[in-house]
């Protein structure tokens, strides 16, 4: 059985791409396929699903099988969307979608690592049939690169106090589980004060974008999946923390000014001025909403 998911700014996110023409659509993080559902439903023609996890690909499918042929499925990153669609045949799509977030099944399983809530093993891969586990990085990483990577990733003041009790834990053993790195990095990081979020919190961020790279290579896809749509086309990205949307919000800029050195420049125009954001009843109702932010672009040309 599919796990209970709810698809973050759902209703904007139809709005914005309108499925209603037909055509084919990119869903480039397809998730549990709660987007492509809403896709389909509203008249697209086809949805291509991405997802580097393939757990949850297994599930989506599960989910949106009596769409038949309609559905087409690939195990690939989402920054791999020039290849499979050339792998494909096609040459135009007629929108695309890039929801960044951890699904709430990855946080969800303890066995996957990306959240202290429950203990389990220090994984944090996306894609756990490749690249090294976070346990695996933190047993050789340098001291000061791994402070670097909790400064700029998780925005944690406390980043070389973090970094410094990690490397002191891991020599007198290694650092395996989420809770025993968790309760490293609180003792670290805790103020001893009442603080609105857990002190490991952005220190697992960190580790999670370290990790699977998430950061990497957003720009040029951005420019891809702009390049990939026929005109009139549009792209949507959702964003979740700081770091990833102010990357989105800069290179759709640049694409729409024609700036910058991204080949497919000037083709498009930005359709969010400001970034959507959730309601107070989607938030209530599902509270990884608060965080995250949408943007959007049509391309012209």
């Amino acid at each position: 059985m599919t796990p209970a998911h709810a698809p973050v700014l759902l209703s904007e996110t139809v709005a914005l791409l309108q499925p209603s023409r037909g055509g084919t659509f990119v869903d480039c993080t397809l998730g549990l396929g709660g987007h492509a559902a809403a896709l389909l439903e509203a008249g697209a023609g086809r949805v291509i699903g991405l997802d580097r996890d393939p757990r949850a690909l297994e599930l989506a499918g599960e989910r949106l099988s009596h769409w038949g042929d309609r559905v087409v499925l690939v195990h690939a990153d989402y920054r791999d969307l020039p290849a499979v669609l050339a792998e494909r045949g096609i040459g135009a799509v007629d929108g695309a979608l890039a929801d960044l977030g951890v699904s709430s099944m990855q946080l969800d399983e303890p066995a996957r690592g990306f959240s202290f809530r429950a203990d389990g093993p220090l994984d944090m891969r996306m894609d756990p049939t490749r690249g090294e586990t976070a346990a695996s990085m933190l047993a050789v990483v340098d001291e000061q690169e791994l402070a670097d990577v909790i400064y700029r990733f998780g925005e944690e003041r406390k980043s070389r106090r973090v970094a410094r009790a990690i490397v002191e834990a891991r020599r007198e053993a290694p650092i395996e589980t989420t809770a025993r790195l968790a309760s490293i990095v609180r003792r670290a990081a805790g103020g001893g004060t009442y603080q609105r979020i857990d002190p490991a919190t952005r220190t697992f961020q960190a580790l999670r974008i370290w990790v699977n790279r998430e950061l990497d290579g957003l720009d040029t896809f951005i420019a891809d999946a702009a390049r990939a749509l026929c005109a009139g086309g549009r792209l949507v990205v959702i964003a979740f923390h700081s770091l990833e949307d102010r990357i989105v919000k800069h290179t759709m800029r640049m694409l729409a000014k024609g700036e910058g050195l991204i080949r497919g420049e000037g083709l498009v125009r930005v359709l969010t001025k400001k970034p959507v954001t959730a309601t107070d009843g989607e938030v209530a109702g599902n509270p990884r909403a608060r965080s995250a932010k949408l943007r959007a672009v049509e391309r012209v040309a």
